[in-house]
């Protein structure tokens, strides 16, 4: 039976997205917020599926802590999940994404016209130059700049190798930082397409104020996010 609601929901959810990406299509024409609203409506759905296919909730904690002005978003990464959630919450999210993403027809003009920032992560120091120009262009626009620290999908309860981007946003950015704790791959493995049922918690903590040094920085970020993801592990 598990295997048969997640199939199913495999099936809804990319019909789903291919009924939502090319029937939105003429927004691309029109103002960026109309193609950002479509995102949240988009994500929205696909917590629906969850909830009716595999049985899978979605709860967030801490609220108090959601930013609606300019702010770094820094969220525990597990599986895709992680990405469609925040544009649910976040009134003007702007993505860090794989340039390698930036070739797929629909999700790039919807990534362009939303002005999602694409890195191509072979360039390394010009990447990095370059994440820090789109970064202050978008916060200048009083946009949420999402990235994950660890820059790609991980395990439940296994420390990620946080990547040097989000360091280099906050040194040369003067925002807060907002980690985001999560227990998204024990319902939604980053392998396989079984979902198993439960309550996926999407956990937004206490702001990292700006003006740290970078090796304090980057200890407090992770032993936030990691702590706080533990914590939400089943026992």
């Amino acid at each position: 039976m598990l295997a048969v609601r997640s199939l199913i929901f495999v099936v809804l959810f990319y019909l789903w997205s291919v009924l939502v990406a090319v029937g939105c299509t003429p927004l691309l024409f029109g103002p960026r917020v109309w193609s950002l609203r479509m995102f949240r409506i988009w994500a929205t759905g696909i917590l629906v599926l969850l909830r009716v296919c595999c049985d899978i909730r979605v709860e967030v904690r801490g609220r108090q802590y959601i930013p609606l002005g300019a702010a770094l978003v820094a969220p525990k990464h597990q599986c895709m999940l992680d990405v469609f959630a925040q544009f649910i919450w976040l009134p003007a999210s702007a993505f860090v994404t794989k340039k390698e993403l930036m070739r797929i027809p629909w999700f790039s003009w919807y990534a362009r016209h939303v002005r999602m920032i694409a890195v191509d992560r072979e360039a390394h120091a010009t990447a990095l130059k370059k994440l820090v120009k789109d970064a202050k262009e978008r916060f200048a626009e009083g946009r949420q700049v999402v990235i994950f620290p660890e820059g790609t999908r991980g395990e439940p309860g296994v420390p990620g190798d946080y990547k040097p981007g989000i360091a280099a946003l906050y040194r040369e950015i003067d925002v807060p930082v907002i980690p985001v704790a999560t227990n998204s791959g024990v319902h939604w493995p980053r392998h396989g397409f079984l979902r198993y049922p439960g309550t996926i918690v999407f956990e937004y903590l206490e702001p990292i104020p700006p003006g740290l040094k970078r090796a304090e920085f980057m200890r407090i970020l992770e032993e936030r996010i990691e702590t706080a993801s533990t914590k939400l592990l089943p026992l």
